[in-house]
């Protein structure tokens, strides 16, 4: 995959307050952890360019945080597919590092075919994979696919020429909202979060790195870049952008289910009821949005990097949302603030993950309100058939549906796709036997895999 990036400047921007990262909150009780100190404890797994070393020493860098605590490392864990390794539903930062942010930290792993944001129809190559459950999606139907219109991408283009209004769906971009298109823009963002890395502002962080990185920049970047604040802020992120393309880990494709899809292995009993439950349409039906099925010569990234409203219940473990009149919407704020974000249609809509290493995580979706992927599972099926084992009861005994999301914006929530789309009283489209035997497939897309100690557990 040929990732372009817009090498335009960044201006880093700060809201008084709020995040501009993709949310490391954290609390309080619960010590915050760098994994790494520096990037000698992590190897890279393969010949890094100059750039990408410099990325690299950036990345385990905790110097160039506001307090000299945090570095990209301290919440993206890489021993942990990049993700935080704690179980918290969001992580600490700040001056002190007891700052809470809004959202959960999202992994590092496999963003790099990431495209820009856009609003249009679907890519040809996700409508490819869609229609082809359990086969491989064959390069005829890409090939006779529309025209794909490019713009600044960080990945692969998505939107297509001939798209109308019935069908503009938002995609892609950088974190949890969509609000930057490129690994550069997201590498930079948290430097200046007020609970994050927390530098006060652009100043500080270009300080830092003429203090710290000046020789390397100019060398590799010229002199002219590093007398220049905002070139060498952008040059910063760039070389950040290209470790993070670079070193395989971010993105090995190492998992038994890609060992499956090379015909290298087969899948257990169990696992294969899952993958078949994951992309039955009238069960699952995961893999309408988490696409599992090779383009090409292409790995799956388990995202089609669209927008969704799921309307999970509200996290109360979430500081912020102690105000009962706060709440995060999405593509509408607060982390975002432009002409998307002041379109009704997009409130309560967030990014569809990516699925890899998904059960190495410790908590689930935006808000970090599960901890475990039979309730993630338990959520879509029952969210529209059992509300009542969702969700809250008000005091009058109503069940408080959809209560992360104001009333106005309720009608966002998708109630169209299965398994969302039954009633109450409706049986939920999956049993607990056939969750378990979901979530048992989730558990192959593990990178690391390892068919000798599968043997070896078999043996014993």
């Amino acid at each position: 995959m040929i990732v372009k990036f817009n090498r335009r400047l960044l201006p880093l921007l700060a809201l008084a307050g709020v995040s501009l990262a993709g949310a490391t909150i954290g609390m309080a009780s619960e010590e915050l952890k760098p994994a790494a100190t520096t990037a000698a404890d992590y190897p890279a797994e393969g010949t890094l360019s100059a750039v990408a070393q410099l990325g690299k020493a950036m990345f385990y860098d905790h110097a160039l945080s506001g307090n000299g605590q945090m570095s990209c490392a301290t919440c993206h864990d890489p021993a942990n597919h990049y993700a935080p390794s704690n179980a918290l539903p969001v992580q600490m930062g700040g001056p002190n590092l007891d700052k809470p942010g809004l959202r959960a930290t999202p992994s590092l792993a496999y963003k790099m075919t990431t495209p820009s944001f856009s609003v249009g129809a679907e890519s040809a190559a996700d409508e490819a994979a869609e229609a082809a459950p359990m086969q491989e999606a064959s390069g005829v139907s890409l090939a006779n696919a529309p025209a794909i219109v490019a713009g600044p991408m960080t990945g692969q283009a998505v939107v297509k020429a001939d798209s109308n209004a019935p069908d503009m769906v938002p995609q892609g971009g950088m974190f949890w909202d969509g609000r930057v298109d490129s690994l550069e823009d997201q590498a930079l963002q948290p430097m200046i979060s007020p609970f994050e890395m927390a530098n006060s502002d652009e100043n500080a962080v270009y300080a830092k790195l003429k203090a710290g990185y000046g020789k390397q920049i100019e060398a590799l970047f010229g002199k002219n870049v590093l007398d220049d604040r905002d070139m060498a802020i952008s040059e910063a992120g760039f070389a950040l952008a290209r470790y993070q393309i670079e070193e395989t880990s971010f993105h090995p494709y190492s998992s038994k289910y890609d060992a499956y899809l090379r015909g290298q292995v087969q899948l257990s009993d169990a696992e294969m009821r899952g993958l078949k439950l994951f992309e039955d349409p009238n069960k699952g039906n995961c893999s309408s949005c988490h696409l599992d099925q090779m383009v090409g010569t292409e790995m799956p990234d388990f995202t089609d990097f669209e927008f969704e409203g799921l309307g999970v219940p509200r996290n109360a473990a979430i500081p912020a949302n102690a105000d009962a009149h706060y709440f995060d919407l999405g593509i509408c704020g607060p982390l975002r603030n432009d002409s998307y974000s002041s379109q009704s249609a997009n409130c309560g809509l967030f990014k569809t993950p990516t699925l890899r290493n998904v059960a190495t995580r410790h908590v689930f979706f935006h808000n970090g309100v599960y901890n475990n992927l039979e309730d993630v599972v338990r959520f879509y099926v029952k969210r529209d058939t059992n509300p009542e084992t969702i969700y809250p009861k008000g005091s009058d005994g109503t069940v408080q549906k959809y209560n992360d999301v104001p009333p106005q914006y309720q009608a966002n929530m998708d109630v169209i796709d299965a398994p969302m789309n039954r009633k109450p009283g409706q049986q939920p489209a999956l049993n607990d036997a056939e969750i378990a035997d979901v979530v048992t497939f989730l558990k192959t897309l593990t990178d690391g895999y390892d068919p000798s100690k599968e043997t070896q557990k078999a043996a014993k």
